[in-house]
């Protein structure tokens, strides 16, 4: 069940769109200016895996111009407690990282 979850999230910065669209509905802009070391191509990517996963839900509004919004589904909700385990233990290991690199340079 480990390797059919880390697939559906697999894929550079698939998990900062989840991230990033756990708030509600983002459009491509936005997300492209919350996660900024993604490129345009690569994010229309992930977006496109997410969706046919069906992690996200893409909407084009009828707008002149129209626009395109994204969703999490109800999976894509169910992911957000993972990565939010995942982030908290991220900071304890920035926090012990930072601890030991402290204690590497007094030495």
């Amino acid at each position: 069940m480990l390797t059919e979850c880390m697939q559906v999230i697999a894929g550079a910065w698939a998990p900062n769109v989840i991230w990033s669209l756990r708030a509600g509905p983002r459009r491509f802009n936005e997300l492209k200016s919350d996660i900024p070391p993604v490129s345009s191509k690569v994010l229309s990517a992930r977006l496109s895996e997410l969706e046919s996963r069906g992690v996200l839900l893409r909407h084009v509004r009828s707008t002149s111009p129209p626009s395109v919004e994204y969703e999490l589904t109800d999976l894509g909700l169910e992911l957000i407690p993972a990565l939010e385990a995942i982030v908290q233990v991220g900071h304890k290991l920035k926090q012990l990282q930072g601890y030991q690199f402290e204690q590497d340079a007094a030495e």
